[in-house]
């Protein structure tokens, strides 16, 4: 079963790509334990609000911008308290 962590990132909403949307960054775990440590990691980053942690992947909406991400791609996050 895979994990996903979900975030809204105030940083980089509204603006580049996602100019006039809400840019959501989604994180593929393969263990709870990993998606544990993502959303702690995501919970110490002022930017990041709205953190969850669901087992579907979850679906843009029009008014969204999804970033996806793995651990290839964004190994600090999976290391605990690297945020």
């Amino acid at each position: 079963m895979k994990y996903y962590v979900n975030m809204t990132d105030g940083f980089m909403s509204g603006w580049g790509h996602a100019k006039g949307l809400t840019n959501k960054l989604c994180i593929e775990c393969d263990t709870y334990q990993e998606a544990e440590i993502v959303e702690e990691n995501a919970s110490n980053r002022n930017e990041m609000k709205y953190i969850n942690i669901c087992t579907s992947k979850p679906q843009s909406k029009k008014h969204q911008l999804y970033s996806w991400h793995n651990k290839q791609s964004y190994p600090k996050w999976f290391i605990r308290g690297a945020f």
